[in-house]
């Protein structure tokens, strides 16, 4: 059974532009979020790997997230779930909602009293939705956005979205933060691998350069724990391949730098490495000094003679 809210404890401001999404071929499904509204990642986006994403906006009903997904586990569909979450609720001519669940089903509801100009489009495996816009060709911008990047990865293809929805104007009251969600399609066998990304700009400037700035920086760590991951392994010629790879997306992130320095040193190719420990040691010396500890953990494995080589920089 699905609790009754006492709605007046879970409503808040959030009018926004947002999309609900899936890749088929990944079976990933995500929110995107933009809004001139404090951390509203915090408020409208939701999700469940293997279940489904939920994002409820406008004059927010925050229970919809959890109430929504629950209904899913159940089996409801998401028109099933959305009608039942308005069944019982007053608010629900200024409620917009979007639930889309692992099979790529969409539902989605803009009530009659949404700020205009507001709207939603429901396609294949996406919704996008918005109120509160400055002209009322955001929403089918973003539609069109979906379809246009389709063969970029889902989270990079739902941040094309959102840059699109801002080109056209977005909130007529401007931008403040964004949010970024993305579950897998499959339950993972440890739940706090759920969910697979969670990014949010609370409060700033040009929330979603920097979310897409964010991202960036996730697709590059995502590279750093592959070579941790390599490392735990004894797989020294994978955690170079997974450390180069990170750097190169950030040639200026000593943690980046110095991990394909150790990486380079545990394949015997300690003289590459000595450019970059030297490099990274006159920036800060405390590298030197991590260097030093690391043998006794066993994460760099050379001679003696090599060793103080690298401390000697």
């Amino acid at each position: 059974m699905i609790p009754i809210f006492n709605q007046s404890n879970c409503n808040v401001f959030a009018h926004t532009y947002s999309i609900v999404a899936r890749d088929p071929e990944t079976g990933e499904m995500g929110v995107g979020v933009q809004s001139h509204w404090f951390s509203v990642g915090s408020v409208v986006s939701w999700g469940d790997a293997g279940i489904g994403v939920v994002a409820t906006q406008s004059l927010v009903n925050k229970s919809f997230g959890l109430r929504g997904l629950e209904l899913l586990k159940q089996g409801k569909t998401p028109q099933e779930a959305i009608g039942i979450l308005l069944s019982d609720d007053d608010g629900r001519d200024v409620r917009q909602v979007a639930i889309l669940d692992v099979q790529g089903r969409v539902a989605t509801h803009t009530g009659s009293k949404c700020i205009k100009h507001a709207g939603h489009i429901v396609g294949e495996n996406f919704s996008v939705q918005a109120n509160m816009m400055l002209s009322n060709k955001v929403w089918p911008a973003m539609a069109e956005a979906f379809k246009k990047y389709k063969n970029l990865p889902l989270p990079e293809r739902i941040v094309k979205c959102l840059e699109t929805a801002e080109s056209e104007g977005g909130d007529i009251r401007g931008k403040q933060s964004a949010a970024l969600l993305v579950v897998v399609g499959e339950a993972p066998e440890n739940k706090w691998e759920d969910p697979k990304i969670d990014l949010r700009v609370e409060d700033h400037i040009e929330p979603l350069k920097e979310i897409g700035r964010l991202l960036k920086v996730w697709r590059a760590y995502e590279h750093m724990n592959n070579g941790d991951l390599a490392i735990e392994k004894g797989d020294m010629g994978k955690a170079l391949e997974e450390y180069n790879a990170s750097m190169e997306m950030f040639p200026e992130n000593l943690e980046m730098k110095y991990w394909t320095a150790v990486s380079l040193a545990n394949n015997n190719k300690v003289d590459e490495s000595l450019v970059i420990f030297e490099e990274i040691f006159k920036k800060d010396k405390n590298w030197r000094l991590l260097t030093e500890r690391l043998p006794e953990s066993e994460l760099l494995n050379v001679k003696k003679e090599q060793l103080d080589r690298i401390l000697s920089l």
